[in-house]
C-alpha cells in the first residue's frame, strides 16, 4: 500500500492541468507527454482509485485525489478515438489490442468505484463507463497483431459483457476462441515471452474463463505457471534468453506473475502456487499495466485474501533438471505450413518458428543453466553473480548466427547440430516470365524470383556437445571438413563483471579478443574461467552478426575445420 500511495504522490505532480492542453487530466510519461495507453496514464488511475477506496491508505476518500482522478478519467475521454479506440503512443495508433489491455484495466477500476459507498466517486465511475461503452464497436470488429493480442482482446470482450449484457461481445470472443489455444503440453505459449506475455496471456485467460463459466481455459494458465517454476535463476532472474519477443535476453524478475499466481492458487487452493505467490510478491515494487495491476485484483476480491492465508505452501525446487517440450510434435508442426498457403507471410508479427523447441533447465542451488536451440544463443549459465548470458556461434556460410534446430539427450550429455544449405538461383524458365521482362526496362522486383532453379547446392554441418562435469562445463563444437569458413564463437558477459586474461585482447566498447590460453571473469566473490582461446582470422565482427549493448563480448576466431573443446569452469 506505501508503493501504491507514493505513485499515487508522485502521479499529481505530473499531471496535466492546463485547461487548454489537448492532454488536460492526464499524467506525463516517460514520453514527456501523457498517454491514454495501458502504461500510461491508466496505471495513475489505477494507483488513485484504489488508494481512495482503501481505509489502509493515506489517501482513502482524499478530494484532491478524487479531483484529480476525475480529471484523468475526462482526459481518457477526450483521447479516445472516434472509433473508440486509443493509440500504444510509441507504435500501433487507433489500435484494438492496445484498447484491450486498458479495458482489462479500467474495466476492474469501474467496477471498484461503483461498488464503493461514497457519492464522490459515483460521477467518476459513470464517466468510465462511458469511455468503456465507447470502446465496444472497435472490440466487435478489431483485430490482433500478436497471439496474445486476441486473448487480450477475448479478455476485454469478457469484461465488457459483465458490464454491458450484450450478446454480440459473447459471439465476437467465441470467434477468437476457436482459433484454438497456442500453448505446449509443458506450458509454452508462442511467443516464449518469460519475461512479459505469459503472465498477459494468463491474466487475460483468468478472466475470460471466470466471466464466461470457461473453466476448460484454465488448464493452459495451470501449465505455463507450473513451466515457469523451473524458469527462473537462483537471483529471482526470468530466464528470457531464447524469448521471442522484445524480453529477450533482458532482464525481467518474478513480480508480473504475482497476480495470476494469487488468483489461481486461491482459485485451486494449489500450496505450489501459493508458494510462487508468495516468491513473486518479493519483486512487487510498482504496478505493472493496468490490465496486471496487483492491488487492484487485491482490492476487488478480498475473499480470495482468506483463502492463500490458510493454504500450505509446498516448498520450491532449487535443484532439478528437467528438458520442456521434449515431446512436442515440432517437426511435424513445421512439416505442415507449406499446406497453410500463407509461404511464411504475415503482416506486423512474427510466425514464431521457435514455439515448441525443447529448453533444458538445469538448476543446482545457486548455478543455473540453460540449454537452447533455435535461438541465437545455445548456452547460459549463472553462477553465484557471475552471468555468462550466453554462448552464440557466427559464421561466413550463412552468413550469421547460427540457430541450431536440433537438441538431444543422452547419458547427461546434450547435443546440438544444424546443416545449413545455401546454394544459387539460375535463370526463370520463358514460361513464367512475365511480360516486363520483354520491356525497355525489366524491374528485378517484378521477376517471379520463386521459379528459379536451385544450382550449385552447398551444405555446412555444426555440432556442440555439452557435457557437465563436477566443477566445469566443457563445450564440444566441430564442423564438417569444408574449409576456410570463418567462424567465431562468443561468449556474452553481464557488464557488471572484470574479465581478465594474459593474452586476452582488449577491442574497445567492452569486446575482446582471447586469442590462446584462458580467461577469467569475476563478479565480487564470484568467478569462472573460460579456455581455450584461438585467433585464427582476424575479422572483428562476421556479416549479419549483431552485438546489443550493455553486455561484454570475448570472441574466438576459428576457420574451418575445426574440432575444438572449450571449458567454463566454476571457481
Amino acid at each position: 500500500m506505501a508503493n501504491n500511495d507514493d505513485l499515487a504522490a508522485s502521479a499529481l505532480d505530473k499531471q496535466v492541468l492546463d485547461p487548454a492542453s489537448k492532454y488536460y487530466g492526464g499524467v506525463i510519461d516517460e514520453t514527456g507527454i501523457a498517454r491514454a495507453s495501458h502504461h500510461s496514464t491508466p496505471v495513475y488511475i489505477a494507483a488513485w482509485a484504489t488508494a481512495l477506496v482503501n481505509p489502509d491508505s493515506r489517501f482513502y476518500h482524499s478530494e484532491s485525489i478524487s479531483a484529480a482522478l476525475e480529471l484523468s478519467a475526462i482526459f481518457m475521454l477526450n483521447r479516445q478515438h472516434a472509433d473508440g479506440t486509443i493509440s500504444l503512443g510509441s507504435t500501433n495508433y487507433n489500435s484494438p489490442p492496445d484498447t484491450g489491455f486498458v479495458i482489462g484495466g479500467v474495466a476492474q477500476i469501474y467496477q471498484l468505484l461503483a461498488g464503493h459507498n461514497w457519492a464522490a466517486l459515483q460521477p467518476i465511475a459513470d464517466k468510465l463507463k462511458l469511455f468503456l461503452e465507447r470502446t465496444i464497436p472497435a472490440m466487435l470488429t478489431g483485430g490482433c497483431h500478436t497471439p496474445n493480442h486476441r486473448w487480450v482482446l477475448t479478455a476485454a470482450l469478457a469484461q465488457l459483457y459483465d458490464i454491458f449484457k450484450r450478446p454480440e461481445l459473447l459471439a465476437r470472443a467465441d470467434e477468437w476462441l476457436a482459433e484454438g489455444l497456442d500453448i505446449t503440453a509443458d506450458g509454452e505459449w508462442t511467443e516464449r515471452s518469460n519475461g512479459i506475455y505469459n503472465a498477459v496471456s494468463n491474466v487475460a485467460l483468468y478472466h475470460t474463463a471466470r466471466l464466461l463459466h470457461r473453466p476448460e481455459l484454465l488448464d493452459s494458465v495451470r501449465r505455463n505457471l507450473r513451466m515457469m517454476v523451473y524458469l527462473i535463476h537462483p537471483s529471482g532472474e526470468v530466464v528470457t534468453d531464447y524469448s521471442g519477443r522484445q524480453d529477450f535476453g533482458q532482464t525481467y524478475d518474478m513480480a508480473t506473475y504475482y497476480t495470476i499466481y494469487r488468483l489461481m492458487a486461491a482459485h485451486d487452493k494449489d500450496p505450489a502456487f501459493a508458494a510462487m505467490c508468495d516468491y513473486a510478491a518479493a519483486f512487487v515494487k510498482r504496478p505493472d499495466g493496468v490490465n496486471n495491476n496487483a492491488l487492484l485484483h487485491v482490492l476487488l476480491y478480498p475473499e480470495i485474501e482468506e483463502t492463500i492465508r490458510d493454504l500450505d505452501r509446498a516448498e520450491l525446487p532449487d535443484h532439478y533438471t528437467c528438458i520442456l517440450n521434449q515431446l512436442h510434435p515440432m517437426n511435424e508442426h513445421l512439416g505442415l505450413i507449406d499446406a497453410v498457403g500463407h509461404h511464411l507471410k504475415i503482416q506486423h508479427s512474427s510466425m514464431h518458428l521457435a514455439f515448441g523447441a525443447p529448453v533444458v533447465r538445469i538448476r543446482e542451488k545457486d548455478k543455473s543453466i540453460t540449454i537452447m536451440p533455435q535461438t541465437p544463443s545455445f548456452f547460459s549459465l549463472r553462477h553465484g553473480k557471475v552471468r555468462l548470458l550466453g554462448i552464440k556461434l557466427s559464421t561466413s556460410f550463412s552468413p550469421g548466427i547460427v540457430k541450431f534446430d536440433q537438441l538431444t539427450a543422452e547419458d547427461g550429455v546434450y547435443r546440438l547440430g544444424v546443416v545449413m544449405e545455401k546454394g544459387y538461383n539460375g535463370p526463370i524458365p520463358q514460361q513464367h516470365l512475365p511480360l516486363s521482362a520483354k520491356g525497355t526496362v525489366s524491374p528485378w522486383y517484378l521477376l517471379p524470383h520463386q521459379h528459379r532453379p536451385m544450382t550449385h547446392l552447398q551444405t555446412h554441418e555444426l555440432q556442440v556437445e555439452i557435457r557437465p562435469n563436477e566443477s566445469d562445463w566443457t563445450i564440444r563444437i566441430h564442423s564438417d571438413e569444408r574449409e576456410d569458413i570463418f567462424t567465431q564463437l562468443t561468449f556474452i558477459l553481464g557488464n557488471e563483471g572484470a574479465a581478465e586474461g594474459e593474452d586476452l585482447q582488449d577491442a574497445g566498447d567492452g569486446k575482446y579478443f582471447l586469442k590462446s590460453g584462458s580467461m577469467t571473469y569475476q563478479v565480487e566473490e564470484d568467478r569462472i574461467e573460460i579456455s581455450t582461446g584461438a585467433f585464427e582470422h582476424l575479422l572483428p565482427i562476421l556479416r549479419e552478426d549483431q552485438h546489443p549493448a550493455g553486455c561484454q563480448y570475448v570472441h574466438v576466431n576459428l576457420v574451418t575445420p575445426f574440432d575444438r573443446t572449450f571449458t567454463v569452469r566454476l571457481l
